[in-house]
C-alpha cells in the first residue's frame, strides 16, 4: 500500500542521488551502510530503552533503502546482484528491529509482547519467502495487506511513540503487525494454490537446467530458432525480473 508513496520519496531524494552519482559511491555501498545503521540503532538503542532515538536512527538509515535503487538507476548499474544483495540485507535489518524490541520487552518484564515481537520477525520472513518461492515457480504472489514497508512503518511509529511516553501503542503496533503478517502470508499461499494447486490449469514444463545452460532444446521439444544461415541458434535469453522497484533492484515483500 505504501508503494504508492515511492514516487514522492524518489523525487525528494533525487537531488541527493544525483550528487552521489558524481562520486565513487556505489549503490551496494549505500545498501550495506543502511543495513549496518539500522542494525546498530535497533540492537543498541532499543534494548537499552532509547526507543525514540532508536526509531530516528532506524528511520534515517531505512531511507537508504530507497536511495540505493535511485542511485543504481542514475549510474546505470541496476542488476540481479544488487537486487539479491538488497533483498537479503533487508532481512537482516528487519531481524535487528524486531530482535531489539524483543530484548527490550523481555528486559522490561513483558514476556508476552516479547514473544509477539519474535513472531513478527518469523512471520515477516515467511511472507517474504512465500513471495520469493512463488516467483521461483513462475507465480506472482505480491499481494497482501502488510508488505515490508507497512510492517516497518507501523512498528517504528509504535516504538517512537512509546519512547515519547505514549502508553500501549507498542503493544497495539506489534499485534497489528503480527495479524497483518499472518493474513498476508495466507493470502500469498492461496494465490499460489489457485495458480498451481489441485484443479489449476496445467503449466508448461520447463526445460532441464542443462538444456537451459547450453541453449539446446529439451528432449522431445521442437527445434529451436535458427540463425540467418539456417543453423540452429540459441533462443533469446529469458530476462529475470526482480519483483520490486519497477523491476530493477528492490524486493519489498
Amino acid at each position: 500500500m505504501l508503494n504508492a508513496l515511492r514516487p514522492l520519496f524518489a523525487r525528494l531524494l533525487s537531488p541527493v542521488g544525483q550528487a552521489l552519482a558524481r562520486t565513487p559511491v556505489t549503490p551496494n555501498m549505500i545498501t550495506a551502510a543502511g543495513t549496518i545503521g539500522v542494525a546498530i540503532g535497533a540492537l543498541w538503542l532499543f534494548p537499552t530503552g532509547h526507543l525514540f532515538a532508536g526509531t530516528l536512527v532506524c528511520w534515517g538509515f531505512a531511507m537508504f533503502d530507497m536511495l540505493d535503487g535511485l542511485l543504481a538507476r542514475l549510474k546505470g548499474t541496476t542488476g540481479r546482484w544488487g537486487a539479491f544483495l538488497d533483498s537479503t540485507l533487508d532481512r537482516i535489518g528487519d531481524g535487528a528491529v524486531f530482535s531489539g524490541l524483543a530484548i527490550y520487552l523481555a528486559r522490561n518484564h513483558q514476556p508476552v509482547l516479547a514473544c509477539v515481537a519474535l513472531y513478527c520477525l518469523v512471520a515477516g520472513g515467511m511472507v517474504s519467502y512465500a513471495r520469493a518461492r512463488a516467483e521461483g515457480i513462475g507465480v506472482r504472489a505480491d499481494v497482501g495487506v502488510a508488505e515490508r514497508s507497512e510492517r516497518l512503518v507501523v512498528v517504528l511509529i509504535a516504538a517512537g511513540l512509546t519512547g515519547l511516553g505514549v502508553p500501549f501503542v507498542l503493544a497495539i503496533g506489534l499485534w497489528l503487525v503480527a495479524a497483518g503478517s499472518t493474513v498476508t502470508f495466507v493470502q500469498r499461499v492461496l494465490v499460489v494454490r489457485k495458480a498451481v494447486g489441485p484443479g489449476a490449469a496445467p503449466q508448461p514444463a520447463a526445460p532441464p537446467p542443462a538444456a537451459q545452460a547450453s541453449g539446446q532444446p529439451a528432449a522431445g521439444a521442437g527445434p529451436g530458432p535458427t540463425t540467418g544461415n539456417g543453423a540452429p541458434g540459441a533462443g533469446p535469453a529469458t530476462a529475470v525480473r526482480d519483483p520490486g522497484d519497477g523491476g530493477t533492484r528492490k524486493d519489498k515483500a
